[in-house]
């Protein structure tokens, strides 16, 4: 017992000392300097106004008290005219704030009979002038309803340059506030008279605090004009997607980018060709890459011990990639040429990250293909194994026709034109297999470390001698931009999805065909959800329209992020791409080891989806060149076949016709980390 009664007549006084405060923590002993202590510190002696305004202003109660009494002292007025008072007051109060005393603005507006205007002038004339502090608004809310307990007066906001551009107003009895803007031409169209009715409240006049020296009457009279009945109530017009006249899309794309055309641009090749290096070189040359930012890279690539990849991490921006030297994902940036404007994707070598290369091959026009031209690395990435074969395989699968390739790092050969054509002469062969016409393959020396013949035509003697052709910029400039499908109904293929700031989440994509315009409503499949397309963004600039051939970030609301995933199209509610689990193709079988037979599980790769399936029934082996059967229900598909199969996923898949959508139709057959086949899709089962 001891003990308690030790704690029961200790005596607790003797802690603390005599100016302690109450409530304050015995540790709080250090100090802040007076300064600190005015910003960061909330007393409530310093603002007693601050808590009080947002009730008052919300239940309406602000300075009615005193007025009241100092007119109906001073004079008899009835309900309605005390009402037409309190309306000019506030939208007085809009203007002049707390410059001048209710007093002075209550008799102003008795002297002059309610009129707003004349009161004004009045009031100004007496020689109270100060600058008033505005708040520009942008957008103009017609019809939202107000949350909580509003007074009969909403507020309105004034941009004060020249001439005021919005005034809000609410309507008596309504809780409703519309806005429309002053210079008449928007009021007109909606059917509005330009007057704002009654109440402008004291909420927005806490943002005003005085009087410009230079408002006019012709200023004033369009800002304050105040109607004195209040009994009609205007209808709200709110404008939507589907009232927007129908762009001539065609006719926007030409004057578009100054009339240059948009092309796709895909850069592909074998792990460590240094894809990277030679496109981060190239946008440095042409500006996009600012020196301050390059010399960061450098200094930080040396410290990493990467001192060669400097250029590279233009556009490989993860720390992964970075650190372990190779492209993961596709990089995706914009670059300009003469004629056209240039969106360029970097795609990985690796064949780790095949499935990303051909989500970028997918969304592509036209391809670069790099090769490294110094001894034995060339020869890995050709032979069977390497990812040369393969990504030119498969480009040319998915419809790329054009191709560039730049035999890259000729610096390490000494710029040997003997080199230059060993390389070219086995390439050449190899793509004119692939289904590449040699007229639309161009082959350009180059070095993407020493950034020669990239913009401009190379200088050194070694190569000037024996190469006279284009640079690679040059070539780039000369590709053909392909026909874009601005005519058939829209559709676009998500390749990303990420929650933003703001409502609603945002999805990014490459439009295949159609066009979009702000407002519009779109359809997810195979979700089979319906949203709106709230904003549009185009090279991470907001734009009105987008169409066919755009990648595109769509702000979209009226759907859950949650069903929406990588691979879902977003097409035109009118006019839906067809879902199915079940799909007809004819398919051309690459060098495959084990034979194809009914039955084989395969990774099946459509534009950003990755699914698994199977084939369930082997149809019809078909004739190369002339597509006429030549063996029906065959037990297996070898190397080189062309053949008629039926493929069954395991979850539903949009699909379209490769007769009706060219870009849609297309599909890749991959099996245990390599590409055993192409096809293109035939008929849709269920």
């Amino acid at each position: 017992m001891s003990r308690h009664r030790n704690v029961r007549g200790y005596n607790y006084d003797e802690d603390f000392e005599d100016d302690d405060v109450y409530g304050q923590s015995v540790e709080d002993d250090y100090c802040i300097s007076p300064s600190t202590a005015a910003q960061f510190i909330y007393s409530r002696r310093d603002k007693p106004a601050t808590s009080a305004e947002p009730l008052e202003e919300e239940y309406g109660y602000e300075g009615t008290d005193d007025t009241a009494d100092y007119f109906t002292s001073s004079h008899q007025l009835t309900e309605v005219d005390r009402a037409r008072l309190n309306s000019c007051l506030d939208q007085m109060r809009e203007v002049l704030a707390e410059s001048v005393p209710e007093q002075t603005m209550v008799q102003a507006v008795l002297d002059s009979k309610f009129d707003v205007q004349k009161a004004l002038d009045l009031v100004l004339s007496q020689g109270s002038k100060q600058h008033v502090k505005t708040k520009n608004e942008d957008a103009v809310i017609v019809g939202k309803k107000t949350k909580g307990k509003t007074r009969d007066s909403q507020s309105a906001r004034m941009e004060s340059e020249i001439v005021p551009k919005i005034t809000k107003m609410t309507v008596s009895g309504k809780k409703q506030s519309m806005g429309f803007e002053v210079p008449c031409v928007i009021a007109e169209e909606n059917g509005h008279a330009n007057t704002p009715q009654k109440g402008l409240s004291a909420e927005d006049a806490g943002v005003a605090s005085g009087v410009p020296e230079a408002v006019s009457k012709s200023t004033l009279s369009q800002v304050m004009q105040v109607s004195e009945e209040q009994n009609t109530v205007p209808t709200p017009v709110r404008k939507s997607g589907k009232t927007k006249p129908q762009i001539d899309v065609k006719a926007e794309l030409e004057k578009r980018q100054g009339g240059k055309q948009l092309l796709n641009l895909v850069v592909i090749g074998h792990v460590d060709a240094g894809k990277s290096t030679l496109m981060g070189h190239l946008l440095y040359l042409l500006g996009n890459v600012n020196k301050r930012t390059m010399h960061k890279y450098e200094q930080e690539s040396k410290k990493a011990g990467k001192a060669s990849f400097a250029y590279a991490w233009v556009l490989d921006e993860t720390g992964e990639e970075r650190e372990r030297g190779v492209t993961m994902d596709v990089g995706m940036t914009k670059f300009e040429t003469k004629t056209k404007v240039i969106t360029l994707m970097d795609a990985p070598g690796h064949k780790d990250f095949i499935p990303n290369m051909i989500t970028g091959a997918a969304q592509a026009d036209v391809a670069v293909l790099v090769v490294d031209a110094s001894r034995g690395e060339f020869e890995a990435g050709f032979e069977t194994g390497g990812q040369t074969r393969e990504h030119g395989l498969l480009v040319r699968s998915l419809g790329v026709t054009q191709l560039a390739v730049a035999v890259n790092k000729m610096d390490q050969v000494n710029w040997q034109q003997e080199r230059f054509q060993e390389v070219t002469s086995k390439l050449g062969q190899f793509l004119k297999q692939a289904g590449f016409k040699e007229s639309d393959v161009a082959y350009i020396p180059t070095s993407g470390l020493g950034g020669e013949n990239l913009v401009t035509r190379g200088q050194i003697s070694d190569l000037t001698q024996w190469y006279k052709g284009k640079c690679l910029l040059e070539q780039i400039d000369s590709f053909k931009p392909p026909q874009r499908s601005v005519d058939k109904p829209f559709r676009l293929c998500v390749a990303d999805v990420f929650k933003d700031q703001g409502s609603g989440f945002c999805v990014t994509g490459k439009i295949e065909a159609g066009y979009i315009q702000v407002g519009e409503r779109l359809l997810a499949m195979p979700p089979n959800e319906t949203c709106t397309a709230k904003g549009i963004t185009l090279h991470d600039e907001p734009v009105d329209w987008a169409a066919a051939g755009d990648h595109v970030t769509l702000t979209l609301t009226g759907m859950d992020i949650i069903k929406i995933n990588v691979g879902c199209v977003y097409c035109d509610p009118k006019e839906p791409i067809k879902v199915c689990t079940r799909f007809r193709a004819r398919v051309l079988i690459f060098n495959i080891e084990v034979p194809i037979t009914k039955g084989f599980p395969v990774l099946l790769h459509y534009q950003t989806v990755s699914e698994p399936a199977t084939i369930r029934r082997l149809l019809s082996v078909l004739h190369k060149s002339t597509g006429e059967v030549t063996k029906s229900k065959p037990k297996f598909l070898s190397k080189g076949q062309n053949a008629l199969i039926e493929l069954q996923t395991q979850r539903p898949v949009a699909l379209e016709l490769y007769k009706d959508f060219k870009e849609l139709g297309r599909f890749m057959l991959r099996y245990s980390g390599s590409t055993i086949a192409a096809g293109v899709v035939t008929e849709i089962k269920e």
